[in-house]
């Protein structure tokens, strides 16, 4: 089976089988697909030690071993509840071994498994190659303002009221600026972020609008595909007019965290000695240890957030000047939910 024209091929399936180690999966993995390792991490370097020290028939033969108990774990729990009819694809790294065991002692069993030829390695290009072309077969519309502008809540009404939308940042498990860290979410891995942006994309209508956020070239420590960035800098662009008080309001409830564990804020605040100075990061870190908060956020976005976001912004967007401007009333819910109906009202009336 190759992974030339994946969607369909997994659609031919009832299910797609990861046989890889657990550290493989966590990694990247094709989305949608369950973890099913026939050698976990320590087994895996277990047997290439072997192979390495011993010889290759002795690896073999502690590799089957190891192989035949763990698919039979796996029959007996992840798999019991299949019926006959069961028709599953089962993947390694390249296609080789490890799917080939699973995918044998699957068939005998009476199921009709299937091995992806090329394994994570070929569908690890395909998401390479489409990734420097879907991005241009969509009509994106990109939302900018400053930073604690709304630009994540509005992106969120306007998925509630009907739009295409693409989150990178949720996708990154970032919020796209020096105090973007999300306590609760690592960021995933290069190619997982990835596979994920490619797996949205892929299930967009090209015939209709794709809202997105205007973003740098790297959320976080993640890059965003090059010609993601390129078609999303060529596309019409939205800009949210917020007042400054509702954008305080705003930024604090998302950084609530920063509010809560002041020597955190304090260690990302020290990222930004080499572009403001000690002198005006220790004025930010008192009003911070005062519990001036509405002042700390105020002038962060004044000294910091809002010249970086014209410079970077203003240069990269080459429709951002003559964007179309939404009004945003208050940080209340209903605020951004009636401006995102307005919006698209406009556009289907366009």
């Amino acid at each position: 089976m190759s992974s030339n024209d994946l969607p369909s091929l997994v659609g031919r399936f009832d299910a797609v089988v990861d046989c890889r180690s657990p550290s493989e999966y966590a990694e990247d993995h094709i989305p949608g697909a369950v973890s099913a390792p026939v050698l976990d991490d320590a087994e895996r370097a277990a047997v290439g030690t072997l192979y390495k020290q011993v010889s290759p028939f002795e690896a073999k033969k502690v590799g089957a071993a190891l192989v035949a108990k763990n698919v039979a774990r796996h029959v007996e729990t992840l798999f019991a509840g299949k019926d006959r009819r069961w028709r599953p694809l089962v993947y390694c790294w390249r296609g080789g071994k490890r799917s080939a065991a699973m995918a044998h002692i699957l068939r005998e069993i009476g199921w009709e498994a299937q091995t992806l030829a090329g394994g994570y390695r070929g569908y690890r290009r395909w998401v390479v190659a489409q990734l420097e072309t879907v991005p241009h077969k969509l009509p994106f519309r990109v939302v900018h303002g400053p930073t604690g502008s709304g630009k994540s809540r509005f992106l969120g009404a306007l998925r509630r009221a009907g739009a295409q939308v693409l989150d990178l940042e949720d996708l990154a498990a970032h919020r796209g600026s020096v105090l973007g860290n999300l306590p609760d979410r690592p960021q995933p891995s290069q190619k997982w972020f990835e596979s994920q942006v490619l797996h949205q994309l892929a299930a967009l209508d090209p015939a209709r609008a794709v809202f997105v956020e205007g973003e740098s070239k790297k959320i976080g420590q993640l890059q965003v595909p090059e010609a993601l960035i390129a078609a999303m800098r060529a596309s019409p662009c939205i800009v949210l007019d917020t007042a400054i008080e509702v954008r305080v309001t705003l930024l604090l409830e998302e950084y609530r965290h920063f509010v809560d564990n002041p020597g955190a804020l304090e260690a990302q605040l020290d990222c930004l000695v080499g572009l403001h100075g000690r002198e005006k990061i220790a004025g930010w870190k008192s009003l911070a240890s005062r519990g001036a908060w509405r002042d700390f956020v105020a002038l962060l976005l004044m000294e910091h957030y809002d010249p970086a976001y014209r410079r970077s912004s203003l240069h990269n967007f080459v429709h951002l000047q003559r964007a179309e401007r939404i009004a945003i009333g208050s940080g209340e819910a209903a605020a951004f939910d009636a401006a995102a109906r307005r919006l698209l009202e406009e556009t289907v009336a366009v």
